[in-house]
């Protein structure tokens, strides 16, 4: 092989490498903006609780960084427990309007509100279960101190159920948790994104940690509910996943289910579910079920109280 040719396969394989990490940098800062970037729905049209016949009150309150949140608060003056509800990713708290009545229906308190940047409420830092841990707590406490004689539960869904795991490891307040679609880890949970659209987690993985730790502040390993879910104990946990989500694997409910302390978790696998998709399946039967949950756990008190 002469030089020349030499030379112009060594620029070819430079080129390639080149393009290869520019790809991998634009799919990890693709991963990093879907994650954390601020984004709001172009028409702020959406349903409250007037549609389905309830009066609710509205709640301002501001998480610890300063951020304005609003909720929607259902109360029931005979209640002994307040249902937190969270949303999801990208979601809002019209989204709790199926779940949130029909447990006020069952004779709870519900309390569904809006995480930073999302509904109502005002922006600030976002990430996946990050940051979003600050305005639950900060719901926590404004159900606290507007219902300081009842038990607050937290009913929760896919980045809300990992930001309600989180929470209630280092809030003793949260009394009963139910987690529906929550994921085990980050990390896996990005991976598993990339990995719909047939690229190779393994390598785009660590690039959309880097670039998510750099433009936003924050490592993919600081969000790892699998890592905390044994210190919940001896609170209850309903655990709730479809065996068909393509979002969050059913495998990081099995992962989350065995992590936990002896005990503490009742896992019901849906079949024939995706992603947040129990409710929808069987309205009446998710709602009895939660109720049937929080009923027969009123007896538990909030770790160390």
């Amino acid at each position: 092989m002469n030089a020349a040719r030499r030379r112009r396969i060594a620029r070819t394989a430079g080129l390639v490498s080149t393009g290869l990490g520019l790809g991998a940098a634009g799919v990890g800062a693709t991963a990093a903006w879907i994650l954390n970037a601020p984004r709001r729905p172009d028409l702020p049209y959406t349903f409250t609780p007037f549609e389905v016949g309830l009066e609710e009150e509205t709640a301002r309150f501001e998480a610890e960084d300063g951020v304005s949140l609003v909720g929607w608060f259902l109360d029931d003056p005979d209640a002994d427990t307040v249902v937190i509800c969270c949303h999801g990713h990208r979601g809002n708290k019209s989204d709790m309007l199926g779940v949130g009545p029909g447990l006020h229906r069952a004779g709870n308190a519900v309390f569904m509100f809006d995480f930073r940047g999302n509904g109502d409420s005002g922006d600030g830092p976002q990430s996946l279960a990050l940051h979003e841990q600050l305005d639950l707590r900060a719901a926590v406490d404004w159900v606290a101190q507007r219902r300081p004689d009842v038990r607050i539960a937290v009913v929760a869904f896919s980045m809300g159920a990992a930001t309600a795991l989180l929470t209630a490891v280092e809030d003793p307040r949260i009394a009963a948790l139910v987690l529906d679609s929550p994921f085990a880890t980050m990390s896996d949970v990005v991976g598993a994104g990339i990995r719909q659209f047939r690229l190779p987690p393994g390598q785009l993985v660590p690039v959309a940690d880097l670039v998510n730790r750099v433009r936003y502040g924050y490592r993919f390993a600081e969000v790892r509910p699998i890592d905390v879910i044994d210190r919940i104990a001896p609170r209850p946990i309903l655990l709730v996943h479809g065996r068909d989500d393509h979002i969050i694997p059913f495998s990081h409910a099995e992962q989350l289910a065995a992590a936990a302390a002896p005990g503490t978790v009742e896992f019901v696998p849906c079949p024939g579910v995706d992603h947040c998709g129990a409710y929808f399946a069987d309205r009446p039967g998710y709602i009895a079920r939660l109720a049937d949950f929080l009923r027969r756990t009123a007896h538990h008190s909030p770790a160390g109280v």
